[in-house]
């Protein structure tokens, strides 16, 4: 019998309902939002906290970076609406960058969940939504205020009463106001749904939340620990580079194993820019942690107590810890390059379980403008190729640590005014080793809007490429050109009828040195 007189049997039980309960919800997010970045893209998350914000359970689909972030962002809420202040019907939500993921268009939000009267836990979700205003997402911008509407912690629902100011404020410093808007009320249906199923299941089962997430949290810290302690002690390191603007932004890790408990340490990386690669560190410290989980630990269920014998420290001014108010939009094409060098740092030492550098972050490509009587915005991602391990060649066109998907070619050419000219895997762009990585995507479109659109990019890895492990070699290079010329993704670029883009992404590191 275990602690709190939850049996093993009983606890994988109630385990796995909370994970059902938590994949309704967010089945119900993705029949309900209105924009591709949730339907197509897979750009969101729902999680379960306990009462004090302590992760429980998240949808079997979330993004890795979003299931560190959500739990923390909600015990930061209750800073600001304590436990008491708090009613049923309340709907918490925040866009602030330090409080949430790390940037504008994720909208985060909260909201309780009450039995008989008593706050037993929080339904939590994160949605990218299409639009929040500023500028285009893109590399360059240089201050946080270009990026968008910042939304501080407010209730947007008090008691069950909706916040019409919030609401229209919103409405009206977005491009797409039905889309975010509609991503946003879905948020709160998903929300909803897992209130309902988590009280029934309290109702048919008795069991106390707070006991069961002790148990759950005690049994993967103990996990995480004794994976933690079969590794030699000592100070494990790496450097990882991507493209920059003047100098490349460089990534430098320490892993310090002592006994049960890991310090990873950034001093060394590149300090903040006026530029929107910056990664806040709640970013900074969710892909670290994941990365550590998926190397010692995959296994075991995801909740705080996988990541309580490990500490991220980061240099407060550096491009893993900006202050406010740094740009932050292009966070990802930082942040998802945690994972790689935490695995490169442990590739000595973990060999048969680290995986060589992706070819990412993902690709992205954002348009804007009017067609036909209406306006548009919309988001795209183009995976590169994932990289090889000892086990495997890598994936082509395979998203990782993201897991964010690519929109199929009849959603994009049905919501833009473009034409897709073609989409394919780019043979042998992967880096060569006993293991290959996998290849890289082309996509070319064409503009046809009757008003010039505004598009921009984010595609890095032109110059940088992603490295192999082992040995093996790097992957290929992404490429960007605008009407067959080479052009910078910092900028915005204004499309009329006719212009032509190609974008490649890159192929992923290979794993070991080929024989001779």
């Amino acid at each position: 019998m275990a602690r709190n007189g939850l049996d093993p049997a009983g606890l994988e039980v109630l385990w796995t309902r909370l994970i059902g309960l938590v994949d309704e919800s967010a089945a119900t997010q993705e029949r309900t939002s209105f924009s591709t970045m949730v339907r197509e893209a897979n750009d969101y998350a729902v999680v379960l906290t306990d009462a004090a914000g302590r992760l429980l359970a998240q949808n079997t689909r979330s993004i890795p970076s979003f299931i560190g972030t959500l739990p923390r962002t909600i015990r930061l809420f209750l800073k600001r609406f304590p436990a008491a202040s708090l009613r049923p019907g309340d709907v918490i939500v925040t866009n602030d960058p330090w409080i949430g993921t790390g940037h504008l268009p994720d909208i985060n939000m909260a909201v309780p969940i009450f039995r008989q009267g008593r706050l037993v836990a929080f339904a939590g979700s994160v949605t990218h939504v299409p639009d929040i205003g500023g500028r285009l997402w893109n590399l360059g911008i240089r201050e946080l205020y270009e990026e968008g509407l910042q939304i501080p912690p407010f209730k947007l629902v008090a008691a069950g009463r909706p916040n019409r100011t919030l609401i229209e404020l919103i409405g009206e410093n977005v491009r797409v106001p039905e889309q975010t808007l509609g991503d946003i009320w879905a948020q709160v249906s998903a929300c909803r749904m897992l209130e309902r199923g988590l009280v029934a299941l309290i109702d048919e089962t008795g069991v106390e939340v707070g006991a069961l997430g002790t148990e759950l949290r005690r049994r993967a810290e103990a996990a995480m620990r004794a994976a933690i302690r079969a590794l030699p002690d000592g100070d494990y390191r790496s450097r990882i580079e991507n493209d920059g603007f003047e100098e490349p932004v460089v990534i430098a890790c320490r892993l310090a194993v002592r006994g049960d408990r890991i310090l990873v340490d950034y001093a060394g990386s590149s300090p903040q820019l006026a530029r929107a690669v910056n990664s806040t560190i709640s970013y900074t410290r969710s892909y670290t942690a994941y990365a550590l989980k998926c190397l010692l630990a995959p296994g075991v269920p995801n909740n705080e107590g996988s990541y309580a014998p490990v500490r991220v420290e980061a240099p407060l001014g550096s491009v893993v810890n900006p202050r406010y108010p740094a740009p932050v939009g292009a966070r990802n094409t930082t942040g998802q390059l945690l994972p790689p060098a935490v695995m490169l740092a442990f590739a000595e030492a973990l060999p048969e379980r680290v995986v060589a550098p992706s070819g990412a972050p993902p690709a992205n490509f954002t348009i804007s403008g009017a067609h036909r009587g209406r306006r548009y915005a919309m988001i795209n991602f183009l995976n590169g190729g994932f990289g090889a391990s000892a086990a495997r060649d890598g994936l082509a066109v395979t998203s990782f640590p993201s897991n964010v998907s690519n929109v199929p070619i009849e959603v994009i050419e049905s919501l833009l005014p473009v034409r897709i000219l073609r989409r394919g895997i780019r043979k042998r762009t992967g880096g060569r080793g006993l293991r290959r990585g996998g290849d890289g995507q082309s996509l070319a479109f064409e503009f046809a809007g009757e008003a010039p659109g505004v598009v921009s990019f984010s595609v890095t890895r032109r110059l940088k490429r992603a490295p192999g492990a082992h040995g093996g070699a790097a992957g290929a290079p992404s490429r960007l050109l605008l009407n067959g010329r080479p052009i910078d993704p910092a900028r915005h670029w204004v499309l009329s009828a006719g212009d032509r883009v190609l974008i490649e992404t890159a192929g992923g590191g290979g794993y070991g040195a080929r024989r001779r």
